[in-house]
């Protein structure tokens, strides 16, 4: 009879009797490791010898080549470390670490499956110059390196004042093609940098970047990811966060590099050469798919850009656009606008998770959510409010509708849901709903006195606008203009 099967624990290095003892004798070290490796690893992923390597990103015009697949130490203060403490970082340095190039599975053997029969979707662009119409094959979605045209707004659109102040806004503050490229440059190399510790690891462009929210001054949010799987933040994510930092430490394109020890870690940098503001984060793949379900929203109504981009600047003039300080965050702000477009008697855009669900089913590769909504049509509504009835309309809801303490805001559902006892909405001050994971966006508002402000800022501001019907009076000009990124010197 063969014996049964021995559980290792945390406490059970390669060196253990039991670990000695158990694997057979003709396996080598390295086989050893992996083994107890496989079996306390966090991630709920595949085995060490078959990990999901993340290919490279779809829209890499600046990509650098690949450093040497060789894994070296961290980069420390010229300290010395214990024996202990080299084996437990050597241990915890091979589980981010790529297996030889024979192990590793052939990516593009996923790439050749049969074409799929699809119904002919495009867009129209109207050339500015000479308002002709052209026809682009594919969904609403432009594609990552393309400048994001839209076609003109009709009349209905911006048929007053304050519809045109908003559209006016739009152009003025929207990012630029040469933002994103700045942006895209520094993700290159800094993806071929982190190569040095983590060979395998991707970095991924997210946030308002790609989103199609960006502003000129919008900082850009990028996702390192190592191998795919749940991470314990607290350890895993610190962890390889504080290498990171290290190596952004000795880079010359690199000033100011902090960790945040935050619920999700980041390091916080800015690039010498930009000016941009990055946030990088560790393994927050949900990050990745919400960027491409909001961008697909961004583009499936012309309308919505310019709301989007016009609530998060008067947010910003009202001091209820910042996390950090206990109130709204623009990702918060976000599904806000879209919720109330959603839920209108005659929705301005559809609920794309409820009639497109393959293509943001959140099981889905991370490598192909950027192609996920890549077919989607654009959405034609009923509804022919202008701009300013929109802006207006959105006030209105969040001042005098929405029951903030017996309501949950979800885009998911396209519906106002009622409170539960879930631990996510329980003594919450305001409860916006993560499309994916489902947590709350909005847990920073834990403040009854930044409650307070928020609507505040909605009540009076929607009693000013409605009364005036111009932009100025709750967002002054002065304070509208974007300030392009510039180098810091």
């Amino acid at each position: 009879m063969l014996p049964r099967t021995y559980i290792f624990s945390h406490n059970d290095g390669p060196s253990s009797p039991l670990f000695q003892h158990i694997l057979p004798y003709d396996v080598s070290q390295q086989q050893r490791i992996e083994a107890h490796l496989n079996s306390t690893n966090n991630f709920m992923g595949p085995p060490m010898n078959a990990p999901h390597f993340i290919p490279t990103y779809q829209w890499t015009p600046m990509e650098l080549p690949d450093v040497a697949c060789s894994p070296i130490g961290p980069m420390g203060n010229n300290r010395k470390r214990t024996i202990q403490d080299n084996t437990d970082f050597e241990l915890k340095r091979q589980r981010f670490s790529c297996p030889s190039p024979h192990n590793q599975p052939d990516r593009n053997t996923n790439f050749n499956s049969q074409p799929v029969t699809r119904p002919v979707t495009g867009r129209e662009v109207t050339c500015p110059t000479c308002s002709s119409a052209t026809f682009i094959p594919g969904g609403c979605v432009p594609s990552l390196g393309e400048t994001c045209h839209q076609n003109a707004f009709s009349p209905s659109s911006v048929k007053d004042k304050l519809s045109q102040q908003i559209l006016n806004l739009l152009f003025a503050c929207e990012q630029q093609s040469d933002d994103l490229e700045k942006k895209e440059s520094c993700r290159a190399a800094l993806q071929n940098d982190i190569k040095r510790i983590f060979p395998c690891a991707k970095v991924f462009l997210g946030g308002s970047s790609l989103n199609g929210f960006g502003s000129r001054s919008s900082d850009a949010d990028l996702c390192l990811i190592i191998q795919e799987g749940p991470v314990n933040h607290r350890k895993d994510a610190v962890y390889v966060l504080s290498l990171v930092r290290k190596l952004l430490y000795k880079l010359s394109y690199i000033e100011k590099p902090q960790l945040i020890r935050a619920k999700v870690p980041i390091v916080k940098f800015r690039n010498s050469i930009s000016g941009v503001e990055f946030d990088l984060n560790f393994n927050n793949t949900v990050g990745i798919r919400n960027t491409f379900l909001l961008r697909t929203y961004a583009f499936v109504e012309k309308r919505v850009r310019p709301i989007v981009l016009v609530v998060k600047k008067w947010a910003n003039h009202h001091c209820i656009n910042d996390a950090s300080r206990g109130t709204l965050s623009s990702y918060t702000l976000v599904l806000m606008v879209l919720h109330y477009l959603q839920t209108l008697p005659d929705p301005v855009i559809p609920c794309l998770q409820r009639d497109y669900p393959t293509c943001f089913d959140p099981r889905m590769d991370i490598h192909l959510v950027p192609n996920g909504p890549s077919d989607i049509p654009a959405f034609v509504s009923r509804n022919k409010s202008s701009l300013g009835d929109l802006f207006l309309g959105f006030l209105r809801y969040y001042a005098t509708v929405f029951k903030w303490d017996k309501q949950v805001i979800s885009v998911r559902t396209a519906k106002a849901l009622p409170k539960s006892g879930f631990k996510e909405w329980k003594d919450k001050f305001i409860c916006v709903e993560e499309p994916f994971n489902r947590t709350n966006t909005a847990r920073a508002v834990h403040e009854r006195m930044k409650f307070e402000a928020i609507k505040a800022a909605f009540i009076e501001s929607y009693r000013l606008l409605q009364l005036r019907k111009d932009l100025n009076f709750i967002l002054p000009k002065t304070k509208r203009m974007a300030r392009p990124q510039t180098a810091h010197r």
